[in-house]
């Protein structure tokens, strides 16, 4: 998980094109290969499938995870949310709102209101950063209805998939978008 390139709101046919290009390339790219080679995996004979999906233009974004990545407690999900696109979250350039909840009762054990300064925003064939407005900035992202259905989503592709998930998800004009789900890396063996 983050290794490779993404390319977000990508706007005609060459465009995309270029764009898958660069996702195949960076299978080969140096920090994608020192990746591999920490972790004992081949670098050798390597293939990537690249996905193209709409672009969503979210107006809020969360990374929700099944079991809590940090203390690999299983018996919580674990919410990351903020203002705009996930590239924020998931590129670091933002400290979101956490939540952690529990599986039996789903009860919101914790809120941590990240400093949401800056967000992620589409821009004609690609993306900026910019400042989150200062009446949002100390605001949480998720009301509990949002919340409810994030944990529901991530319960039931835990099930489906038969192991913990971490999930990309997106809320834009109040319309719910899963956008990916994969296993939670943090919970194999280091």
């Amino acid at each position: 998980a983050g290794q490779h390139e993404t390319y977000l709101n990508v706007v005609g046919i060459q465009s995309v094109s270029d764009a898958v290009i660069g996702c195949f390339d960076s299978v080969y790219a140096e920090n994608a290969l020192a990746y591999r080679r920490h972790k004992g995996l081949p670098i050798e004979g390597l293939r990537m499938a690249v996905l193209v999906q709409s672009f969503v233009p979210a107006d809020v974004s969360a990374v929700v995870f099944s079991a809590n990545p940090l203390s690999r407690n299983t018996g919580e999900v674990v919410i990351n949310a903020s203002w705009g696109l996930g590239e924020s979250i998931v590129g670091g350039t933002v400290t979101p709102d956490t939540y952690v909840i529990t599986k039996e009762g789903l009860s919101i054990t914790s809120k941590f209101l990240g400093a949401k300064e800056v967000m992620t925003v589409p821009v004609k064939e690609g993306t900026r950063e910019v400042n989150v407005p200062v009446s949002q900035r100390n605001r949480y992202v998720l009301d509990d209805s949002s919340i409810n259905e994030l944990v529901k989503v991530a319960l039931t592709l835990e099930e489906q998939a038969g192991h913990p998930i971490d999930a990309e998800c997106a809320f834009c004009e109040g319309d719910f978008f899963l956008l990916q789900s994969r296993p939670i890396t943090t919970l194999r063996n280091s």
